[in-house]
């Protein structure tokens, strides 16, 4: 299928952009360049995770909240919201229902378990006292080497006086110490394109973390997005690297547990397939560009 962001994007189809970046597809490489390949190159299906399929529904549901009116956004009204909404994202793609049964999962009880991460978000912010500006914002620049940066912002806050702040949603937990740098790269990503694009650094990048309960909060300078910047663009060109020498390093972390593509892994003594054609590749529908 093709991405979101395709039909959203002003600048990807003009010729001053090289290649396109978002900040999944960054930490997929930063992962292992082995998954890149895997997902974006190859692009081999992968099972529907019932994990992001929480976060998915999750983040519809408070997109949706923010509908209501001010003093009607309680967790009574967001548990009201949960099954319609889910039943929207089952009639837009009738597939997700199998995921239930490949796995084995009880749909009932797996709602309820988004119910208790969803009502986790009342302890750590009251809506009725929120107006966002923007909510599932997509957001693009381009870069000086003409590598177009793009993604989603589930929420963005401005106040009266023009301070911004970037928002996402986590449904799973916290990372553990040393491990904030990899979870704020997709924040600073955000707040560089928004830089970029506005002229304004924000204020405050903000991580909420229904599945424990936290947030983390972080105030970026010009120089963490600059440093960002510098990153990408590193990581684009390591990508460029891979691309034409057909290298893709597999990098074994505690994440092989969770990857889909273990049996064509080097590591776990798989054989990768051949790599695809230029034409097979350009024929094949693109996966989407997530946040």
């Amino acid at each position: 299928m093709s991405s979101p962001a395709d039909a959203l994007s002003t600048l990807s189809a003009s010729g001053e952009v090289a290649g396109t970046l978002s900040p999944s597809r960054a930490g997929d490489f930063l992962t292992c360049p082995l998954l890149y390949r895997f997902r974006h190159v190859d692009r081999l299906p992968e099972p529907t995770s019932l994990d992001a399929l929480r976060g998915t529904l999750v983040h519809r549901v408070l997109e949706v909240l923010f509908d209501v009116a001010a003093d009607e956004r309680t967790p009574e009204r967001a548990a009201e919201l949960l099954r319609p909404v889910w039943e929207e994202l089952r009639a837009d793609d009738p597939a997700l229902a199998e995921a239930f049964t490949t796995q084995g999962v009880a749909e009932d009880g797996w709602l309820a378990a988004c119910q208790e991460v969803l009502a986790r978000y009342f302890t750590l912010e009251d809506p009725r006292r929120l107006e966002p500006a923007e909510r599932e914002l997509y957001v693009e620049t381009v870069t000086p080497s003409r590598l177009l940066l793009r993604g989603f912002v589930d929420r963005l806050d401005v106040t009266p006086d023009g301070l911004v702040r970037v928002v996402d949603y986590k449904t799973g937990r916290a990372p553990g110490a040393g491990f904030e740098a990899k979870a704020l790269f997709q924040m600073k990503f955000y707040a560089l394109v928004l830089w970029r694009t506005r002229g304004v650094v924000p204020a405050m990048l903000q991580l909420i973390y229904l599945g424990s309960g936290e947030v983390i909060r972080y105030r970026p300078d010009e120089a963490d997005l600059l440093a960002c910047e510098r990153k990408v663009e590193a990581v684009w060109s390591a990508i460029e690297t891979a691309t034409r020498t057909g290298e893709w390093q597999a990098r074994k972390s505690r994440l092989c547990g969770w990857c889909s593509h273990q049996a064509l892994c080097p590591v776990y003594g798989g054989t990768p397939p051949p790599l695809p054609t230029p034409q097979a590749s350009a024929e094949r529908p693109a996966l989407p560009v997530l946040s």
